[in-house]
């Protein structure tokens, strides 16, 4: 029922034997006069209809409460794996631009290694050549300046 709704009370009809007006006889063996009886249930019935419908009331904002903290984690969730999305796409992006810079520093490193044994036949042929030229200076100093 509505919290404003009002309660129709129902005026005993002739003849109906639980309507009676004089005392009636309960399972205990004590009289009590039904429309006291009645008054009292509807009276009873009353303060259970409100405080079931306060109770209805207390439930809705619960549930109205629940639902809004439900929402507002939801769109806590979806903003967190918007983030952990854009933050795994960047790392993706960086961990690939680290692997290209990577890769080329070792093939810079190969290529200066290549280079460098070069550079090694280099040097073991000047080596030689020097040994040569010193041993023609000899001869040279040799023939030039008589001992």
């Amino acid at each position: 029922m509505d919290a404003g709704a009002e309660i129709d009370v129902v005026q005993p009809v002739e003849n109906d034997s639980a309507a009676e007006t004089g005392p009636t006889q309960d399972h205990g063996g004590r009289s009590e006069p039904s429309s006291l009886n009645q008054g009292e249930i509807l009276r009873t019935l009353a303060t259970v209809e409100k405080d079931s419908q306060a109770i209805a009331e207390s439930f809705s904002s619960l549930f109205v409460s629940l639902r809004s903290t439900l929402s507002e984690a939801t769109g806590s969730s979806v903003d967190h794996m918007t983030c952990f999305g854009d933050a795994a796409g960047r790392l993706q992006e960086n961990a690939l631009d680290a692997a290209t810079k990577g890769n080329r520093y070792i093939n810079s490193c190969l290529r200066l290694n290549e280079e460098i044994k070069g550079v090694e036949n280099l040097a073991a042929r000047l080596k030689h050549l020097r040994k040569n030229v010193d041993v023609l200076d000899t001869a040279v100093n040799k023939l030039l300046r008589p001992p």
